[in-house]
């Protein structure tokens, strides 16, 4: 493990961010997490439902408040993709080249997961599951991707929004939610934010690698964190919005689903948390050991985030072999017994991505990636270019 703790500190750039890095590790785990902690499933007469304790429990809701991380996620993806595509043209990469490397490390793990998932699908359907319970599962599935067709698209448009202003989406957002919620605006309306919702956090990245954010990077942190923090106290206390920043099975708004003004201004408070937190991160990754474990996070960061919820469907369905009903996994999640026993599970789950991580990781490499891998395993130091590539 020293051995491997010290390539990792030798293959790394001088000049790398770390900060940016394990801000990103931190997001992506955030989500999982999240998952993990506020989804079950139920066995009930026969047939598998998805449940959530903050359905059930909505005092719990400040959990969501530690993992809904996705805005996180949108900012340091402007950044990095900002001052990426700008190193692209000046070495005179053209656009099409520098868009099909950026998206294709995205997507290549993405079939895996949609080939697999086929496969099972069509197993579990000629063994009698029922259309109900397959529904479930394909669902819990397939409906984190829609944040990687956010992602993808906005990654797309960079050229075109990275000198976007974030004031304009938010705008955007804050008039489709004062049409639909004050004025009985159409439904369908809403679904404008999804773009506009998370193109704010997006434009923040892109305007941090421009310019800094202003001329203090801390200042602009202190403010969109308190200005932020601020906004949604005050839409969740008077305007309506739920306290919830992650969607609840029969509740009548989701913050999610699509983005409220309320879960972008929560955004904009946890970006700035994350500005605020770039000099002590900085400071703590001069650890090579600690800058090693962000670096591997970073490096299957969307092997871990497609398959965290087959793991935990993995865990669940093979729970049943020792019995079924066990409880914080097969229980309905009504009480404090339920959450207990939901932490006690959450090494099982990690263990289970691990079995997926090591057998699907591979995917989320480029082919030069692979060799680059190879090299550090093999005990000599990966090129410089590889980890920055990386």
């Amino acid at each position: 493990m020293r051995d491997l703790v010290r390539r990792i500190e030798d293959a790394t750039p001088a000049g790398r961010d770390r900060a940016v890095d394990a801000l990103r590790a931190f997001a992506i785990l955030g989500v999982v997490l999240g998952h993990w902690l506020v989804t079950a499933l139920v066995f009930d007469s026969g047939t598998v439902r998805a449940a959530s304790p903050l359905q059930h429990m909505p005092q719990l809701a400040p959990i969501s408040w530690a993992f809904q991380t996705l805005a996180v996620f949108f900012l340091v993806g402007g950044q990095v993709a900002t001052k990426s595509y700008a190193s692209a043209r000046a070495r005179g990469v053209t656009y099409g080249q520098w868009l099909r490397a950026r998206l294709g490390r995205l997507f290549r793990p993405v079939a895996a997961v949609l080939v697999v998932w086929l496969v099972a699908a069509g197993g579990m359907l000629a063994s009698g599951v029922g259309l109900d319970t397959l529904h479930t599962l394909v669902k819990l599935v397939l409906s984190p991707l829609w944040f990687l067709l956010v992602f993808a698209a906005l990654t797309a448009a960079t050229p075109l929004v990275s000198r976007v202003h974030p004031l304009w989406p938010l705008a955007v957002v804050l008039y489709v939610d004062v049409y639909r919620f004050g004025n009985g605006g159409a439904p369908w309306t809403g679904w404008l934010n999804l773009p506009a919702g998370w193109l704010v956090p997006y434009c923040l990245g892109a305007l941090w690698a421009r310019r800094g954010v202003g001329t203090s990077l801390r200042a602009t942190g202190w403010v969109l964190l308190a200005g932020g923090a601020l906004g949604t106290a005050l839409l969740v206390l008077f305007a309506g919005y739920p306290a919830s920043m992650v969607g609840v099975p029969g509740a009548a708004i989701s913050n999610l689903n699509p983005p409220t003004l309320a879960a972008v201004t929560f955004g904009l408070a946890q970006c700035g948390a994350a500005l605020l937190l770039l000099g002590p991160l900085r400071r703590a990754l001069r650890r090579p050991t600690l800058w090693a474990v962000v670096a591997l996070v970073n490096l299957s960061a969307m092997t871990i985030f497609l398959w965290h919820q087959t793991s935990m469907m993995a865990v669940t369905c093979l729970g049943l072999f020792a019995g079924g009903d066990l409880p914080g996994l097969h229980t309905v999640p009504d009480g404090g017994t339920w959450v207990l026993a939901r932490l006690a599970w959450l090494p099982v789950f990690a263990l289970m991505l691990t079995v997926c991580w090591v057998t699907f990781r591979t995917y989320e490499q480029s082919r030069r990636g692979r060799r680059g891998t190879r090299v550090v395993r093999e005990g000599r130091p990966a090129r410089t270019g590889e980890m920055r590539r990386a």
